[in-house]
């Protein structure tokens, strides 16, 4: 049942619908796909909403996947979880994902890893590869996630289901447990681009409690989706070099249906995607070793018995963080030392604001991106024999982030039978023409 058949049926009905869901979600099968680590339920009424573990809930633990926070319990509701309730859906169980965020696996999770539901020997993505399997398995009906460098697209376009990462600004950010502050945003994983469309309407809108929010009511996109408006979109062959020949063939697929729909096709550049990973890895990391400076044993979670405070600081975290944080940690400290800072750090922000500039000039011509979402399908489990491999199943979606635009994405083929997703690309705080024409060309790729 998609969302925007279930917020038609009666509170009873939905009710019943909650019930035979958690049915579904606690089967031997969803147990085994591990998207869900905890079957908590807000116990409002409303259609049930999957929350990544990152997003505060209160009165529901909540560990971001991690040991250090084990048994923490959120005092408070994002206000996306309020927006939800307000818009007659409800929370229901916690999404498994990689551990603060930080991956692209859900490997580094301390519940174990979670299983693509179209191979179970595949991974689902991350960091929100618990929300999007459950979503894509059936076990849920849709999701929050998070994204700071595609988290939310990528799962989605590994796992076969529509993902969107809002604006930055357009979704408060508030309840969500921090990466990186610049670049993090709350946003939706669904089955379908409508059901997409109601969710992101439901949490967007200004906060007073962000100062990083936007002010700009509720969006209403939903009830404004056209499928049969045409624009003019960008294409950028120069990326297919570093994509496996199915993506590419995808890619090129993808265009010729858009041209055949009416759509403007018309060829743009953007600097490499090397330069794309650099930059986001070393402003990631940097705002990373600053925001988890604070679960260091005395106000959040776990606390291991040490003789003094430093011992306290350095065991603490040396046991509660996996060996990925540790590492991001690491090299964000690393970049912002002093005499490092001029050299990686600086330098880095003059090359977001460069990224910032190349996407401006693209849509001075055009109305939108096209793009895939991964250079290949979701590879096994382990693929990876480095973080750096790891990190360039990233290249095409952190440049979004660091510019702060939408972008949804959502399937459009598959190979060796895995999905295959594209993202379209829009200007800042312009979401309807994304949805726009994500809707229209969904209704030509049914």
């Amino acid at each position: 049942m998609t969302l925007a058949q279930a917020l038609s049926l009666p509170k009873e009905e939905q009710q019943a619908l909650k019930s035979s869901l958690e049915a579904k979600a606690k089967s031997q099968a969803a147990i085994e796909l591990n998207a869900y680590i905890d079957f908590s339920s807000d116990n409002h009424s409303g259609v049930p909403i999957l929350i990544k573990d990152n997003i505060n809930v209160k009165g529901w633990e909540i560990t971001c996947a991690s040991k250090i926070l084990q048994g923490y319990v959120a005092p408070y509701n994002a206000t996306a979880i309020t927006r939800l309730r307000a818009n007659g859906m409800s929370a229901f169980g916690r999404a498994n994902m990689d551990e603060f965020a930080m991956g692209s696996t859900t490997e580094s999770s301390c519940y174990g890893r979670t299983k693509n539901p179209k191979d179970p020997t595949r991974v689902p993505g991350g960091s929100s590869g618990g929300s999007a399997a459950a979503v894509a398995g059936g076990y849920a009906i849709a999701a929050l996630g998070s994204d700071t460098g595609g988290s939310i697209r990528q799962p989605a376009g590994y796992c076969g289901c529509v993902g969107l990462k809002p604006t930055y600004g357009r979704v408060s950010r508030y309840g969500l447990v921090a990466y990186s502050s610049s670049l993090d945003c709350i946003g939706p994983i669904t089955q379908n681009v409508e059901d997409c469309a109601i969710l992101l309407d439901a949490i967007s809108g200004y906060d007073e409690l962000d100062s990083t929010s936007a002010k700009l009511p509720p969006l209403q996109s939903f009830s404004k989706l056209d499928r049969d408006k045409c624009f003019t979109i960008a294409v950028l062959n120069d990326f297919l070099k570093d994509a496996d020949p199915a993506i590419a063939k995808a890619y090129e697929d993808t265009i010729k249906l858009l041209e055949k729909s009416g759509h403007t096709i018309v060829p743009a550049t953007m600097l490499d995607t090397s330069l794309h990973i650099s930059t986001y890895y070393i402003i990631c990391t940097a705002e990373a070793s600053s925001n988890l400076a604070r679960f260091d044993g005395v106000r959040y979670g776990n606390r291991v018995d040490s003789s003094g405070l430093k011992d306290l600081y350095i065991n603490t975290r040396s046991q509660g963080f996996g060996r990925e944080v540790k590492n991001r940690i690491l090299l964000g400290s690393f970049v912002l030392s002093s005499g490092y800072y001029d050299a990686y750090y600086l330098k880095a922000q003059k090359m977001r604001s460069l990224i910032k500039q190349q996407y401006a000039q693209i849509f001075e011509q055009a109305d939108l991106i096209l793009s895939p979402v991964s250079p290949s399908i979701a590879p096994k489990f382990r693929a990876s024999q480095s973080p750096l491999e790891m990190y360039l199943s990233d290249i095409y979606t952190i440049g979004v982030n660091l510019a702060g635009l939408p972008a949804i994405s959502l399937p459009v083929g598959e190979s060796q039978g895995l999905p295959i997703g594209m993202q379209l690309l829009g200007r800042a705080f312009e979401e309807q023409s994304v949805l726009d024409c994500a809707y229209g060309l969904e209704s030509q790729l049914a």
